[in-house]
């Protein structure tokens, strides 16, 4: 009998039960093994925000084996990791083993480690605890916010400005700094102005410069001297004047190591110094905690990296400083251990800093077991953690002042010189990748001034003068903006990467030279929430709610009347914008980013916003269905339109297809090779090349279009096989329980339940729309069939079906169209079987359909034949017709309108032509 052990990873798994021995089981949750439904109703407020929780297949099935491992277990120790999604997890995996009834005579303990070795293994297992409800409560009550903000304000974010995506708790925050950052770099005007250097000799010969700081008497500000006549004036001056040393000023200064690396603090610096995004520092360092083989044991090498601490433990601490000691000398340990405390905004986590679990296994000793990416990091916080308890740095600072005999120029060089390196001698934080030994070295912006001692001379060699101009506030790099989000105190450490992860993903945001620039969508996004949502998107109110939510870790409050508290307000704002209409909408964000898209030109003259087309109309920002573009207000008109930003990847993706034809791989099911090509409507994806069937007749390969919007260039094999499985089932209705599917129709892509269909927007991706965003549009969408019950008389169905030339009723073989001004939704069984009796026309047989589709070369559906029959309005004030003539309109009228569509594309397949020509 066996006692188990539930981690998260595979990978833990396997070093903890050879750390623990046969007694034990370890398993795998693989994270987390259920969530919230992705449908409403997964949180419910007005339930006291009741949730309700699934399972997938991979979580269902882990469950059911630890379920089976627990059977005969007197002992069930849950070892996820150390925080509040661990511990979120390790209360998932017990309610659903309780909900199993596989926890009767077994005893749950809750443990914690913060690295992966044998020592903390066994001490975890020896200290067991209680789950920390405070911590599950703050992880369900972050869940549910997250959840309520998302399935809240994204579906008025669909409504109201179509083209946008989905919005998020902090993730629209982020987003805000980043547009916010842009405004200020497009409104930025750069000021000119001048600095006069002189360069000088002492008297033993020895150069070094210095730089104007007083003319005539006056102290120079940044813009005193703010143009080339004026500089060239002060340049004169200096030239002119005999100087002298007037002052020399030396004063040492101390430089203290930073502490060890946060989550926080280690993204952004391999960010700057190793070029690591977010998502791939978390991802190396997972790995590195989670253990890396060497000579046969997988150890792991640095402690848990998701963390917001930077003390250490003391027995590490003592660690670091006999390395010191052995590696460098004892004139590099400090007198005593150094204690860090976390100045994060909303730190709280009680873990330790991420350092190496043990000092003495350098970076030089494991290289040749890691991988280059590995390897640079790890040795980004080894050296961190080491240097963080090495004695400080000593600076030498020396300030000299040059003035000439009547005092009124005056001049000033500054330099310092390194006296005793310390830390400085292994890791620097303003140097990218110093090499260890890099003792002596000078700062980047310091120099080293030459013994000089006042009244001594100093000979003028030369002066100039030189050019400056302010510059704007730089955009953030993703270790700015994590700084930034830190210091605010917005988000949680381990949520950092996904969050700068989803703007990419919902191209809000681009990466420029490692810059965030905001696309069109995002500030549109940005614009229309701080307009009509502003306190959800404010950093203050953010902040407030983060620290709510911490104090709800801590048990000083309870989750539930946080929650109360915000949803209260939050509903209000949402129920506030029902009566919004998009043309409010669209004349905010017009007059919010109206500089964005039409700056001043650089002369000043003309205005922006005069069309170009006619000279009449104003230019503004327009929404169509697929999304907001810039149009005349002369419209219809003047029908000049450009879009927000224009793009060259769709040209450069059809000028891939060489000859027409481009190689994407081969089927790995049929063995078929897969193409993109240019036909004469536009670009498609094909499996082989056709075939014939038994009867020698050509049978077409299978085809797919590529949906509008899509980028030629980033269709590769995976995503050209997932184009020709159109159509693709996407889930069932979480009401109705209907099959909902999409694909790629005559007029683009789509969204189908039933009878019902819906053009998704393209910025709808046709291979990856979820459940949710189907369900949005569906319920927009009017269906074309509606089904009334079976008719008194035979029992077959009655329907209302939705024609060409408005509704109407079918049973069987009849027909009959409904009142004008009559709804298809306000239509009785009772009502449609009296205009049936009353006013029904059969159809015509579909021998005469068919015949009447020969002149196209093949034939209509029979839905299509159907309404094509169903009769037509009459129009007003006609007279009734004869009884002969009735006789024969019956049958000769559909079957005359059938030879007319057959021999005249209908104008929207024209259209449709037309446009793919």
């Amino acid at each position: 009998m066996t006692d188990v052990v539930v981690v998260e990873s595979p990978a833990k798994a396997k070093t903890i039960n050879k750390y623990l021995g046969q007694d034990f089981t370890v398993l795998a949750s693989f994270g987390h093994v259920r969530d919230l439904p992705a449908k409403d109703g997964s949180v419910r407020p007005d339930e006291d925000f009741a949730m309700d929780w699934t399972a997938e297949d991979r979580g269902e099935k882990q469950v059911s084996a630890i379920a089976k491992a627990v059977k005969g277990a007197r002992n069930l120790y849950l070892a996820t990791d150390p925080d509040r999604e661990g511990e979120a997890i390790s209360w998932h995996v017990q309610e659903m083993l309780r909900q199993k009834g596989a926890l009767k005579g077994v005893t749950v303990h809750r443990i914690t480690f913060n690295e992966i070795t044998k020592r903390a293994i066994q001490h975890a297992v020896a200290h067991p605890r209680e789950l920390d409800t405070p911590l599950i409560d703050a992880y369900l009550a972050r869940r549910a916010l997250d959840y309520l903000v998302g399935f809240t304000l994204s579906p008025v974010l669909w409504r109201k400005l179509p083209g946008s995506r989905s919005a998020g708790r902090v993730q629209s925050v982020a987003l805000r700094l980043i547009c916010e950052r842009e405004a200020e770099i497009e409104v930025f005007r750069a000021r000119e102005y001048w600095t006069v250097e002189g360069r000088f000799l002492t008297p033993a010969g020895a150069p070094f410069s210095a730089r104007l700081t007083h003319l005539d008497g006056k102290r120079l500000e940044q813009f005193d001297l703010n143009d080339e006549a004026s500089a060239n004036r002060a340049k004169a001056a200096v030239e002119a004047g005999s100087f002298s040393i007037a002052s020399v000023e030396k004063k040492r200064t101390r430089r203290n190591p930073p502490p060890p690396f946060t989550t926080s603090t280690l993204q952004q610096e391999a960010s700057r110094k190793l070029g690591f995004g977010a998502q791939q520092t978390m991802r190396q360092a997972q790995q590195l905690y989670e253990g890396v083989d060497i000579q046969g044991e997988t150890v792991g090498l640095i402690t848990y990296m998701r963390t917001d601490g930077v003390q250490m433990a003391r027995e590490a601490m003592f660690a670091i400083r006999d390395h010191v000691k052995s590696a460098f000398g004892p004139d590099y340990v400090p007198a005593a251990p150094r204690e860090y405390s976390s100045k994060a905004k909303n730190a709280q986590e009680a873990h330790e800093a991420i350092r190496p679990t043990d000092v003495t296994r350098t970076p030089e000793q494991v290289a040749r077991f890691l991988t280059p990416e590995q390897r640079r990091l790890y040795e980004l916080v080894w050296k961190r953690a080491v240097a963080s308890q090495m004695q400080s740095a000593e600076l030498d600072q020396t300030a000299v002042e040059l003035v000439e005999p009547s005092g009124k120029t005056k001049l000033r060089a500054t330099g310092s010189v390194i006296a005793f390196d310390g830390f400085l001698k292994l890791y620097r934080e303003d140097v990218d990748d110093a090499p260890a030994g890099a003792a002596g070295s000078e700062d980047e912006d310091s120099r080293t001034l030459p013994p000089m001692r006042e009244k001594d001379p100093a000979k003028l060699t030369a002066a100039q003068a030189d050019q400056h101009f302010t510059q704007p506030p730089p955009r953030y790099s993703e270790a700015s903006l994590v700084k930034k989000m830190e210091e605010l105190g917005i988000g949680r450490p381990s949520t950092y990467a996904s969050i700068l992860q989803t703007l990419q993903d919902r191209d809000y945001v681009k990466i420029d030279k490692r810059r965030f620039v905001p696309e069109d969508r995002g500030r549109l996004v940005t614009a229309f929430l701080v307009n009509f949502f502003e306190r959800y998107v404010d950093t203050g109110f953010t902040a407030t709610l983060e620290e709510q939510l911490d104090e709800i870790s801590d048990g000083r409050a309870d989750w539930r009347a946080v929650m109360r508290a915000f949803w209260q307000d939050f509903n209000a704002a949402i129920v506030a914008t029902k009566d919004l209409t998009i043309s409010a909408v669209i004349d905010a964000l017009d007059e919010e980013l109206g500089p964005h898209f039409f700056p001043q030109p650089a002369d000043g003259g003309g205005d922006p916003r005069a069309c170009p087309a006619c000279g009449q109309g104003r230019l503004g920002l327009r929404l169509g269905r697929n999304g907001a573009f810039i149009g005349c207000s002369n419209y219809p008109e003047c029908r000049h339109t450009r879009p927000l930003s224009v793009a060259g990847a769709e040209a450069e993706g059809e000028g891939a297809l060489n000859g027409g034809i481009k190689e994407l791989g081969t089927d790995p099911v049929t063995g078929a090779q897969v193409t993109m090509r240019r036909g004469p409507y536009g670009i498609y994806v094909q499996l082989g090349e056709g075939s014939t069937d038994a009867k020698g007749k050509a049978v077409k390969p299978k085809r797919t279009s590529l949906a509008r919007g899509m980028d030629p260039d980033s269709i590769d094999l995976e995503r050209g096989l997932a184009l020709l499985s159109l159509p693709r089932i996407i889930g069932l209705h979480p009401e109705t329980g209907d099959e909902i599917t999409t694909a790629i129709g005559r007029f683009g892509p789509y969204v189908k339940m039933g009878s019902i269909f819906k053009s998704i927007d393209k910025d709808d991706d046709v291979l990856s729309i979820g459940i949710n965003r189907a369900v949005a549009l569906l319920a927009d969408a009017k269906a074309k069939v509606r089904g009334l019950g079976p008719h008194p008389k035979d029992g077959e169905p009655v329907e209302v079906k939705r024609g060409r030339f408005g509704p109407y009723a079918q049973h069987g073989g009849m027909v009959a169209s409904l009142p004008r001004g009559t709804q298809m939704e306000d239509v009785t069984l009772e009502q449609a079987v009296l205009l049936l009796a009353e006013k029904g026309k059969k159809l015509p047989p579909l021998g005469k359909k068919g015949a009447a589709s020969k002149a196209k070369g093949k034939a209509k559906p029979a839905a299509e034949a159907a309404d094509e029959a169903a009769p037509k309005p009459k129009p007003a004030r006609k007279a009734a017709p004869k009884a002969a003539a009735a006789k024969g309109s019956a049958a000769k009228a559909p079957a005359a309108r059938a030879k007319t569509a057959a021999a005249k594309p209908p104008a929207k397949a024209k259209s449709a032509a037309k446009a793919k020509a």
